[in-house]
């Protein structure tokens, strides 16, 4: 197995390809867990003016602790100024602090007799309290997000804080899964003994959703070369990526790599060393396509989508490359000499929040019944005898 490409190199080359696949401009509400394309800068310092923080009221300090109220400002009125003498404005949360005024003392530590408001017995304000000074949270033209930042509720917020009512955003990719074999048999239909219903495409249907990939297609062709070449022609010219499942084993109705050919996709590279989905095989179209052949065994097709398709794709759209997210072995863990081990893991947290994984390995790559009960795999690397527990190792989450 000395030719078969390693993990690492194989997601190198997959990665190489990954190019972009373009922009386009959406309304702020659309850009939710969408990918940012461009740089946001503080349209204006942020908070634009002194800010009241509390309900109270604003008055120059040491002026007096009896005060003669001269109105209230307001949260979204112009500023007032506030006159000299023992007096103060009543205010609100959020508003401009008035002119004169220096300090803000809340409204649960004042005593009220008509007009006149003072300070509860024993009750010494701070000279500044309870004022959000302009340009405190940022400068205005400072720079608060840059590209490749998914758009999550903070980052929305700041655009929209900002006056950007549309975006930037990366294109989602055109999605095709193809599942090729005679067994399989549509989800609702009839199954007769000899057959297996369709999983493989929705398993990776539910990592592209939880991802944001949502322009997918899915079918199905038979094990016959010439259906699958027609029908892969077909989904090529319609889609940015193909995902295929089944087809790409050295069995004699294992057709994906010819028909592949004959449509012009040029392969880049076929098998790696891994376990499971020692199969996969990565090809690229002629109008720039990527294209994938997994394994059809549920396990291997659900690790190599997770491990190669979703970072290809995200790297399409720009996404910054989080750091690894690593863990801590629960339990030993056997390692395979000649092969990168992908194990299923169910995760939890030690008493010191710590993140540990506990090993559930399935008997086969076929075996997927109780897949859905981890929370995704880790990657062992190829060597002899066992990784002990408390090992760190790179976790993949469904």
């Amino acid at each position: 197995m000395s030719d078969l490409l390693s993990v690492i190199r194989a997601m190198e080359l997959v990665l190489d390809y990954a190019g972009s696949f373009g922009t386009e401009t959406v309304d702020l509400p659309m850009a939710a867990d969408r990918i940012l394309q461009q740089t946001i800068h503080a349209e204006r310092a942020q908070p634009p003016y002194d800010r009241v923080m509390m309900d109270g009221i604003a008055y120059r300090y040491g002026s007096a602790q009896t005060l003669v109220s001269h109105g209230i400002q307001r949260a979204g009125a112009p500023g007032q100024v506030l006159p000299d003498g023992s007096v103060c404005l009543e205010v609100m949360t959020g508003a401009v602090l008035p002119e004169g005024a220096d300090t803000v003392v809340p409204v649960e530590r004042l005593v009220r007799e008509g007009r006149l408001i003072r300070f509860e017995e024993g009750y010494e304000p701070c000279k500044g309290q309870f004022i959000h000074r302009r340009g405190s949270d940022c400068a205005a033209g400072t720079e608060l997000l840059t590209p490749g930042r998914r758009l999550d509720g903070p980052a929305l917020a700041v655009l929209a804080g900002n006056g950007h009512a549309q975006v930037s955003v990366s294109r989602i990719p055109s999605i095709g899964i193809v599942a090729t074999g005679d067994e399989l048999v549509d989800v609702g239909a009839p199954v007769c003994d000899w057959e297996i219903r369709r999983s493989n495409e929705f398993a990776l249907t539910g990592a592209l959703l939880s991802r944001g990939f949502n322009c997918i297609e899915r079918s199905v062709v038979p094990d016959d070369l010439a259906e699958t070449i027609v029908a892969l022609r077909e989904q090529l010219s319609r889609h940015d990526v193909l995902i295929l499942s089944g087809g790409v084993s050295m069995g004699a109705f294992d057709h994906v790599p010819k028909a592949l050919s004959k449509i012009g996709v040029e392969r880049v590279f076929h098998k790696v060393a891994q376990r499971p989905g020692k199969p996969l095989w990565f090809g690229v179209g002629p109008e720039g396509q990527r294209v994938f052949g997994l394994p059809g065994n549920p396990v291997s097709a659900t690790t190599c989508g997770v491990r190669y398709v979703m970072p290809m794709l995200l790297a399409g759209q720009g996404l910054s490359r989080p750091e690894p997210y690593t863990v801590m072995l629960d339990a030993d863990a056997e390692r395979i000499p000649t092969l990168t081990r992908f194990l299923p893991v169910k995760l939890h947290h030690d008493a010191t929040g710590q993140a540990r994984a506990t090993p559930c390995p399935m008997p086969t790559s076929g075996d997927f019944s109780f897949l859905a009960s981890t929370d995704g795999f880790v990657e062992l690397s190829r060597g002899d005898g066992v990784l002990p527990r408390g090992t760190a190792v790179l976790f993949h989450g469904w």
